[in-house]
């Protein structure tokens, strides 16, 4: 009887308690939507463990949004989000294309964001829009390690395919300058549309050049078929990645081609995050049907920054927005968030991965690192 009466209280408090809506946008459909369902279940716990925990002043509700990844679409979720006064906050983007496309949408309406997965500098830093902030790190420092990796394993000759869009460009821009600097070289750079089925004419130009290593920047669809027509081909340059292709139905798609794939992100592996562990143990326990993948613990945080911000601000967008700029020192799964001045948390580990026998693996980890496997184009 008490067990059912306190189940009862509990309940008759929870719907007294107001009820503050938060949006969740990323590409739920299309070919990056296994990040993106990984992005959304992580932030859909991080609200069920807040609604069940004590102490709470609010009732939150994710309010979920398919931005497809496609600048169009993100645009109109954005708009649908930020015209929605119900809605206070979002936890926005995996695609930096849509990322970069919805920073003046946000800003015209008001509506505080935290991006959890989108890397391009410019979606923090190419304005001064008080309403964008990130939990993630940018594509700087993952292409500074990236080039400085590769250099110190050896390669000298680069080809790079990037797609056209400013997540590809930006890829192309740093890498290029960090790869150089490391007394690389650049012998062939190659700009693809997003949705380009053929590089035949790319890949055969590249093959020519005798590269020792092929770059890429872009997401996985495109990271997939350009991996399995350089084998067609019989272009055997090591295929480096970056953190676009980090995910499962990048390996699945490829299967043994993709073993010795190289890929660089931002943050920890989730097991090895501060909080990693119980995230994965709660994750476990929801049933999703779909792995948070690498992007996962970021949008979990973002959640609950967003919500732990409403608790003492209230769901009010400019109070949120004065109550995020603040933001130092926050405890979090992958550690301490502070925003600088332009809403950028700085991310200092970059994880380096390769694909190993069927998965992705940390380098320091594999047998490629212990020299029993050996790297392509060498």
């Amino acid at each position: 009887m008490r067990i059912i009466l306190a189940a009862l209280l509990f309940s008759l408090a929870a719907q007294a308690k107001e009820t503050v809506r938060i949006a969740f946008i990323g590409p739920l459909t299309g070919g990056n939507s296994a990040v993106g369902l990984g992005g959304r279940n992580s932030a859909d716990l991080a609200v069920k463990l807040h609604n069940a925990g004590p102490g709470s002043k609010y009732q939150y509700e994710l309010v979920v949004l398919d931005d497809e990844c496609k600048p169009d679409a993100g645009v109109q979720m954005a708009t649908k989000a930020g015209s929605d006064r119900s809605i206070v906050a979002g936890v926005t983007h995996y695609c930096s294309v849509v990322a970069m496309a919805t920073v003046d949408t946000f800003h015209r309406f008001g509506l505080p964001t935290i991006v959890w997965g989108a890397v391009l500098p410019d979606i923090t830093y190419g304005h001064d829009f008080k309403e964008i902030h990130r939990v993630n790190g940018t594509m700087i420092n993952q292409n500074e390690t990236n080039a400085k990796f590769m250099a110190a394993q050896g390669y000298k000759k680069f080809a790079v395919i990037h797609d056209t869009t400013d997540y590809g460009k930006g890829h192309d821009k740093y890498f290029t300058k960090f790869i150089t600097e490391s007394g690389g070289q650049i012998v062939g750079d190659f700009g693809v549309t997003a949705d380009q089925q053929d590089f035949t004419a790319e890949l055969t130009q590249i093959k020519a050049l005798s590269p020792q290593a092929l770059y890429f920047g872009g997401l996985t669809p495109i990271g997939v078929r350009i991996r399995s027509q350089m084998d067609k081909l019989g272009l055997n340059a090591q295929f480096d990645g970056t953190s676009g292709i980090v995910n499962d139905d990048f390996i699945k798609a490829l299967g043994p081609l993709a073993e010795s794939v190289l890929a660089f992100r931002e943050g920890a592996p989730a097991e090895k995050l501060p909080g990693g562990r119980k995230f994965l143990e709660e994750y476990g326990k929801q049933g999703y049907s779909n792995p948070p993948e690498a992007y996962g613990p970021f949008a979990f945080v973002a959640a609950d920054l967003l919500m732990q911000t409403i608790e003492k601000t209230g769901p009010d967008r400019r109070k949120i927005i004065a109550g995020l700029a603040q933001v130092k020192d926050f405890d979090s799964i992958v550690g301490k968030i502070t925003f600088d001045d332009h809403g950028q948390n700085t991310v200092p580990v970059i994880t380096k991965y390769v694909a190993q026998d069927g998965k992705w693996v940390l380098w320091e980890e594999s047998e490629y690192a212990r020299g029993s496997r050996k790297l392509r184009g060498k």
